[in-house]
């Protein structure tokens, strides 16, 4: 047991799990116990609290370590609550922790005198305002297990006063509880198996629940002739150069996989909750598989529904079939599909006869740059639709977004965190320039972190992706076009580079520089 400032017991229990770097803006009194600790956990400094909140959970995404994001007072506290959501909504552990007034000025209209207790409470699974100082690391304590074990945000509210002062604190060893890999029954599986052998269209639908499990996926695709397609999220998770793979299905899918989908007499749907299988034929024989009960049938009726792990269950599939089913038409035609959709992909990536660039040239030539194991963090827009189609995912790249919430300043927050996690991979974001021009201000960030990042912002001077929505509606584009800065000159006085592309001949040019920049892993930030 020793004495020390709440404070800093709070930042000792966050080293005791771990955790060695935290997200935010000094948040009052609470900062104070970060500085003796510095060695041990770093508090990395934003420009904006919800950078340091999209951060945090696109570090929970990216390395399954929950992230931790703290704030000041009202204003502060209010911004976390944009990262907040799309954790909540993305089912990603998470700590917040901020600050309140202090208790003697609760509820008298004091200065930034706000009920965040109210304003969060909606928000997280666990939640709780701090009423004594000693309460702090068992709280903190309680917070990060109930984020692990709910796969959700959790909050801590801590009046102004209490941080400071001193307490006894003795640590308690953590115990990561190891959850079992749940696996389906024998009936169950012979039972998948015949229902697949039984259909004529099937397809296996995939969703982030495979994450670890690409070996199987692939496995159960060739042994079962299955025609896989992802939720978007999950692009990054099938390998991009597998026959089979169909892409991403929903909003911002591709032609095969809507086509192959529709097709289907048959979905088996691992790993996903994917809201666009509820418009599926009533008729389509539909086999969900996940590991959270509550997911099962939440978006189509079942015929056959397993409480189980998604690789641990596709394994199953696999040792239980002794032979490789023969390929049918269907699969046969769906690989057709996909070849003369990478075509067409190759198609729009030529340059225009005008010389200009599209977009699916720039992110083939950016695709150049990746390492087997890049890092991509993808913003929201059309972006996310070119990228998810163009990138590479043939060996051990990763990819997050902000995939239910839709945030838009993901990609350049993720960045940070995606660099800091993982400092000797290379890592590239991808925004348009309306997403970009919320969070711009964080490219501060990494140029005083000297994060060698390479940020690509595709401009268009609007917010495309809602234009490309008015239009097909016969919709005019009236508010949804927008004046942009000189981005090449504001990186430039930020204290980081900057290459503007307008022709292919340009980009070809940038891909040497850009390698240049980056090879040195301890760079200023880089702009592309």
């Amino acid at each position: 047991m020793t004495e020390m400032k709440a404070s800093q017991a709070l930042v000792k229990e966050l080293e005791n799990w771990g955790i060695d770097h935290v997200y935010g803006i000094p948040a009052d009194s609470i900062i104070d116990g970060f500085a003796p600790e510095q060695a041990s956990v770093n508090y990395i400094q934003v420009r904006h609290e919800e950078v340091g909140a999209l951060a945090a959970a696109a570090e929970t995404k990216l390395t399954g370590k929950i992230g931790v994001a703290l704030a000041s007072v009202g204003p502060g506290a209010v911004h976390l609550l944009y990262g907040m959501v799309d954790a909540k909504m993305d089912h990603t552990p998470m700590l917040l922790i901020m600050s309140t007034v202090a208790t003697s000025m609760i509820n008298t209209r004091f200065i930034q005198d706000m009920d965040e207790d109210e304003l969060f409470a909606s928000l997280d699974t666990f939640h709780e305002q701090i009423s004594n100082p000693q309460q702090i690391p068992d709280t903190i304590r309680r917070a990060i297990t109930a984020a692990y074990e709910t796969q959700s945000p959790s909050v801590v509210i801590i009046p102004d006063n209490l941080a400071s002062k001193t307490i006894n604190y003795t640590p308690v060893p953590v115990q990561h509880i190891q959850q079992q890999k749940g696996s389906g029954t024998r009936e169950q599986v012979y039972e998948t198996i015949n229902l697949i052998k039984s259909a004529q269209r099937p397809v296996m639908v995939v969703g982030t629940g495979i994450r670890d499990a690409k070996a199987a996926v692939v496995g159960v695709s060739k042994k079962f002739g299955l025609p896989v397609i992802s939720s978007a999220p999950a692009a990054g998770m099938v390998p991009s150069n597998f026959e089979n793979f169909m892409g991403s299905q929903g909003r911002i899918g591709t032609q095969p996989a809507y086509e192959v989908l529709h097709a289907a007499d048959l979905v088996l749907m691992v790993g996903s909750a994917n809201s666009f299988v509820r418009f599926l034929d009533k008729n389509v024989t539909f086999i969900q598989v996940n590991d959270q009960a509550s997911e099962l049938g939440r978006q189509a009726a079942g015929t056959q529904m397993i409480l189980a792990d998604s690789g641990t269950y596709l394994q199953q599939l696999i040792d239980a079939q002794p032979d490789r089913l023969p390929e049918t038409s269907f699969l046969k035609a769906a690989q057709r599909s996909r070849a003369n959709w990478l075509k067409y992909l190759d198609a729009r990536a030529a340059e225009r006869p005008e010389g200009l660039l599209t977009a699916e040239g720039v992110l083939k030539e950016v695709g150049t740059l990746a390492d087997a194991d890049t890092i991509y963090e993808l913003d929201i827009g059309n972006n996310t639709v070119w990228a998810t189609r163009s990138l590479p995912f043939d060996q051990n790249q990763k990819m997050t977004m902000s995939a239910w919430f839709g945030a838009m300043g993901y990609a350049v927050s993720a960045g940070i965190a995606a660099k800091i996690a993982e400092p000797d991979r290379r890592v590239i974001t991808v925004s348009g320039d309306g997403g970009f021009s919320m969070i711009v201000q964080d490219i501060l960030t990494q140029v005083q972190y000297q994060l060698p990042i390479i940020n690509l912002v595709l401009e268009n001077g609007g917010f495309g992706f809602i234009r490309q929505e008015k239009a097909n509606s016969g919709q005019s584009d009236y508010a949804l076009n927008f004046k942009n800065a000189n981005w090449a000159g504001v990186a430039e006085n930020m204290g980081g580079h900057w290459i503007t592309c307008h022709r292919r001949c340009v980009v070809n040019g940038c891909h040497s520089k850009m390698q240049r920049l980056d090879s040195g892993r301890k760079h200023d930030a880089d702009r592309y």
